[in-house]
């Protein structure tokens, strides 16, 4: 197995930061209404059109890729993805109707199939089918565009709504072409690229609907400073998840894109631990790094032992994660001046160990079904401290998230040109501008430690 430790250290390191939703204060929100709140009804919804949208596109490569090198897993990643689009379509049919769910629901499996048929036809090596496939993506992309603009009542506007479908199958083919020219790196860029556009279209697609139906939404907003925090920290959590689960299976098969995987996981953390530094200051990020390659080392550790068979190993791996948890929850309990709670935040840990640990055991004893299962629900979990997390830095600064938002609608489409500022930027910028404050946090509880 060609697993090095140097390599997942610094990427899988906040595998562990998963406090349950729960962990924060009842009263996060109690300093201004929905001007200070990460959890209302419309950023609800624009958090579950994220997840799901996102989670498609990452299940969409999976497959793709599955399918091109024709592995054993590859059933279990489609039964994933086939999964996503019914949760998918209970949104939309949340939303409006039955009937709208079920056309919803025709379109989107099709142009999966029509995906399918472009891995089908590059397997074979005919070019013309391969065309066949990106004509029928084209004609998809008119009728789609059509169906949100009119159930929208034209709030998106089909043109653009085509741009942004059009970028959509740019970055999944790209992804998947790019994986079989064997151009690793070009591959995970442009996955990680289609899992924050499917973002920006939960952006435009909930600010529509939000606008649509006020009253089901308690006349509450989608695009909020607030809910673009929670927004951006779900998309980053959410992320780093995924391409986790994608490196340690890469890293106990010895595979090609081992290295492109592990690339991008470090630039998913890149983004996470600029926003840390920004609020802790450059002391507090090394502090973090440190506490975070010493639990990532435990993971590797674990990797290690599964693949030389070393049960020994693999328990004292656990046992050293477990120890680490305490420490690491006191820490963020302290940094948001108890916001967050150290117990609840150690069950969220163990939570997300056992999900992480549970798909890897998983797939390597070859159960696919099982394995996948984790993956989602590993996925779905990082939702809890995005909104534990942002909850808790709202709190503290309020001011900074006045809801001075535009009341009439963005001439969004789904994410495309007319709507292409990416979140990451927005919350490093939130978290720039309180970042004095939450240094504080930081003295305190270095001046604790010292004790």
């Amino acid at each position: 197995m060609n697993l090095k430790r140097s390599h997942l250290a610094v990427p899988l390191s906040l595998l562990l930061l998963a406090p349950a939703g729960s962990a924060l204060a009842e009263d996060h929100g109690k300093h201004g209404g929905e001007a200070s709140s990460v959890e209302t009804p419309a950023s609800d919804l624009r958090t579950t059109l994220g997840h799901y949208l996102s989670e498609h596109a990452f299940l969409a490569i999976e497959a793709m890729r599955r399918g091109a090198d024709g592995t054993e897993d590859f059933d279990a990643a489609v039964n994933a993805l086939n999964a996503n689009t019914e949760d998918l379509t209970g949104a939309i049919s949340s939303v409006y109707g039955e009937e709208a769910g079920a056309q919803f629901n025709e379109m989107w499996n099709s142009h999966i199939g029509f995906f399918v048929d472009y891995v089908v036809a590059t397997g074979e090596g005919d070019q013309a089918a391969k065309d066949d496939a990106l004509a029928s993506l084209d004609g998809y992309r008119a009728d789609f565009s059509s169906f949100l603009e009119g159930a929208t009542g034209e709030r998106l506007q089909a043109d653009n709504l085509a741009e942004g479908l059009q970028a959509h199958v740019n970055q999944l083919i790209g992804a998947f072409d790019s994986y079989v020219a064997g151009d690793f790196d070009q591959a995970y860029m442009y996955e990680r690229e289609a899992i924050g556009h499917m973002h920006m279209v939960a952006k435009g697609l909930s600010g529509a609907i939000t606008d649509q139906f006020p009253d089901k939404f308690d006349n509450t907003m989608a695009v909020t400073p607030a809910a673009d925090l929670r927004a951006a920290l779900s998309h980053l959590l959410t992320e780093h998840a995924a391409l986790a689960t994608m490196a340690m299976q890469n890293g106990i098969d010895g595979s090609e894109d081992f290295e492109a995987s592990v690339a991008q996981l470090n630039a998913n953390t890149e983004d996470l631990t600029a926003a840390i530094t920004s609020v802790y200051g450059e002391e507090g990020g090394q502090m973090f790094n440190e506490m975070w390659s010493n639990h990532i080392g435990f993971f590797v550790d674990y990797v290690t032992a599964t693949a030389e068979e070393d049960e020994a190993a693999k328990e004292e791996a656990l046992a050293s994660l477990d120890g680490y948890r305490a420490d690491f929850s006191s820490f963020l309990e302290t940094a948001t001046e108890e916001r967050l709670n150290a117990d609840q935040l150690a069950e969220g840990l163990q939570m997300h160990v056992d999900q992480l640990v549970g798909a890897f055991d998983s797939y390597a004893a070859g159960d696919y079904e099982g394995s996948f299962m984790d993956i989602r629900e590993a996925y779905e979990h990082m939702l809890n401290p995005a909104t534990g997390l942002s909850g808790a830095i709202v709190d503290q600064f309020p001011d900074q998230f006045a809801n001075n938002m535009p009341e009439q609608m963005p001439n969004t489409g789904m994410g495309g040109a007319a709507d292409n500022d990416f979140p990451i930027e927005y919350l490093l910028a939130l978290l720039f501008v309180i970042a004095g404050g939450s240094a504080f946090a930081y003295r305190k509880f270095a001046a604790d430690t010292k004790e």
